[in-house]
């Protein structure tokens, strides 16, 4: 399966803007933006440099604008939109076609008899970009010009120039940028093109999606150098963007090094697989791709090779929750469970009063404690790495963690969470507190409160001490107070289940009572290692879901019965988050439901149907990788992150457990 695209999507202006491209480099930093070349968010930008790694996201080069002189005829490569309406240039008209080499973008832009190619990827482990350029055909030299657009901002913000003067120096093989006395140089490169520096502050860019959005939408970049070379036949350019003056400018050798490395990662996923699996289809291996997009250095002063996960590009930091339940499909699926490991070690180290964090916040080091799952789904990515692994010597390792969350959450600790001793069942949340999954929250105005006992929360419960008391028995240490502990939660988890509606609550003792409305968070009691609820149980959760919340890509977070229910995501903040999961469909519960239904029907080439949508998927919003949300209502637009951690994540392993089941029938 090759990822491409021609004349047909590249040169239709709303066609090629409404697809995204996204590169990165293991420590946070990223590069993205349009199949046109044109900028649509603030988040856009050829370097986005974690200086912080995994946070501390800055622009530092917002894009190249290129033009082409060959046979005495101007050819402008790159595409701007103008806070006045106006799309000029339009060098979109000149894509003859679009593809993904793996997850390096590719561009072959057509001027007359002359083909040049253009090629972008990120360096690993380092905040450095390479654009590489290649004349693939020509019956004469051409000249190609480009003007280095550059930024020195937090990539959430917006820049209006207002007389900022950087610095622009000359130095060996470009230029180099700073923006402020104390800030990171930037330099540009390259191995061949002449560089002339230059000031000229180009006004009103206009932000598309960030319209859309509600969002501010004009900004000014820079003008800081223009390079150009004369190209013959076969011959290339290499241009480098980065925060490091030493950076190698042999373009052919760190393609070569890019293309070696995700070689690299194909081979473990095809040798982490069973020999008598069949081949995955190619759309399955560029996922395996994508899911190294999502890793990232999270260095510590006691562990330096500390690793964590991106929630989603291009917004999202490294969230607990996100990061335990994206952990086995990122990494042991695709047969990597050192990551894996690494990943729980890391976590471990954050664990206070029971909690895993919610999220690292990108100003600052102090985590966010305030949900009550995150802790709840690092036993699930624990049992499946040691399922995965038998290494008796991280679970000694982390034992005494455990034990320490399982008391805190059984004595209570923040937010009300705590087990209430009248049923064993888990209640978290007080007024003003979003503390599940469902978290959005519009100033004071908890959206989905949930206060009380979520079922997937206590699904959650259930599955955790169910694999401790394995875990115990492994290591040889006391698991009879979990056993038991484990049997009085199975035997009032059937307060969950609503005889009238044939489904089950989905909190219990809230404010109001019980909430009857039917949500996706009961597929996890169903989907998850260890299920409290029969099979007639699971089978009608299945078969609810599938007839009222499933959509081609996910599963609706509110039934469209339901009065509150909001079928399109969009608008400003209060709008979006308004409708976040009250309707909105996400990516990533299509895995839950996927295993939920190999669960009770056993029947691997039915369930792998479901997930055959993604594949068509990987063409749109983010190309070659999966979205985080999409309209609850047809045609289910996608929305949200163009590329999301657990939305690959679960798809992965849901497709491995339908093979699985195949090769063991």
């Amino acid at each position: 399966m090759c990822i491409e695209f021609g004349r047909e999507i590249c040169g239709i202006l709303a066609s090629a803007e409404s697809r995204e491209w996204l590169v990165t480099n293991g420590i946070g930093g990223y590069a993205s933006g349009t199949v046109a070349g044109l900028l649509t968010r603030r988040y856009h930008g050829l370097l986005m440099a974690a200086l912080k790694p995994p946070l501390g996201r800055t622009l530092l080069l917002a894009k190249l604008d290129e033009n082409v002189l060959y046979g005495n005829k101007f050819y402008p490569l790159s595409t701007n939109r103008w806070t006045d309406g106006i799309v000029s240039p339009n060098g979109y008209q000149h894509i003859e076609r679009f593809c993904l080499e793996g997850t390096v973008p590719v561009w072959r832009f057509a001027c007359a008899d002359a083909l040049l190619e253009k090629r972008i990827w990120m360096q690993q482990g380092a905040n450095t970009t390479y654009v590489y350029y290649i004349l693939r055909r020509a019956s004469q030299p051409l000249q190609l010009i480009f003007k280095a657009m550059v930024n020195y901002r937090d990539y959430h913000n917006l820049t209006q120039s207002n007389g900022w003067k950087m610095s622009v120096e000359v130095v060996a093989g470009g230029i180099c940028v700073t923006a402020y006395e104390t800030a990171v140089p930037l330099y540009l490169l390259s191995d061949r093109a002449s560089a002339v520096a230059t000031h000229n502050w180009y006004y009103g860019f206009d932000l598309a999606q960030e319209r859309y959005r509600g969002l501010s939408d004009r900004e000014d970049h820079l003008h800081a150098a223009t390079f150009q070379i004369i190209l013959h036949p076969g011959e290339s350019l290499t241009f480098v963007a980065s925060t490091e003056k030493d950076t190698d400018l042999n373009g052919e050798a760190a393609l070569k090094l890019r293309r070696s490395q995700e070689q690299k990662l194909i081979a473990l996923w095809k040798s982490s697989r069973s020999s008598h699996a069949k081949e995955a289809p190619a759309w399955i291996n560029h996922l395996v791709l994508a899911a190294d997009q999502f890793i990232v250095a999270r260095p510590r002063d006691d562990d330096t090779y500390g690793k964590s996960i991106i929630a989603g590009y291009h917004w999202f930091s490294d969230w607990g929750r996100d990061t335990m339940i994206a952990l086995p499909g990122l990494t042991l699926c695709t047969g990597r469970p050192e990551i894996a490991r690494s990943i729980l070690r890391t976590y471990a180290k954050f664990v206070d009063k029971g909690m895993l964090p919610n999220r690292f916040p990108d100003s600052g080091e102090i985590p966010e404690y305030n949900t009550v799952d995150a802790t709840l789904w690092y036993f699930e990515a624990l049992h499946a790495y040691y399922r995965a692994t038998e290494d008796d010597d991280l679970l000694e390792e982390l034992f005494s963690i455990l034990v320490d969350i399982i008391n805190w959450y059984s004595r209570g600790t923040r937010y009300n969470i705590h087990l209430d001793a009248a049923d064993g069942l888990l209640y978290a949340g007080e007024a003003g507190t979003q503390l599940t999954w469902m978290d959005a929250k519009i100033g004071d105005w908890v959206v989905t409160p949930r206060i009380g006992k979520p079922i997937e929360v206590n699904a959650l419960w259930y599955n955790a001490l169910r694999t401790m008391a394995n875990f115990a028995r492994r290591i040889g240490k006391p698991y009879q107070e979990y056993d038991a502990m484990a049997e009085r939660t199975l035997v009032r988890f059937s307060r969950f289940w609503n005889q009238e509606t044939g489904y089950c609550y989905d909190v219990l003792d809230g404010p109001d009572g019980n909430d009857p409305s039917l949500r996706p968070n009961q597929i996890f009691a169903v989907s998850l290692s260890e299920s409290p609820l029969t099979f007639n149980q699971q089978k009608s959760v299945v078969d609810v879901c599938a007839r009222m919340l499933l959509t081609s890509h996910g599963l609706r977070s509110l039934s469209p019965d339901h009065p509150q229910y909001q079928g399109h995501y969009g608008g400003d903040q209060s709008q979006r988050d308004g409708a976040y999961h009250q309707g909105t469909t996400w990516g990533w519960l299509i895995g839950p439901f996927v295993l939920a239904h190999l669960r009770v029907y056993k029947n691997p080439s039915q369930a792998r149907q479901f997930l055959e949508p993604m594949a068509n998927h990987l063409y749109a919003h983010g190309v070659g990788s999966l979205s985080e949300i999409f309209d609850g209502d047809a045609p289910m637009a996608p929305q949200g992150c163009i590329a999301q951690a657990w939305s690959v994540a679960e798809v992965l392993r849901a497709w491995l457990a339908t093979e699985q089941l195949s090769v063991n029938n």
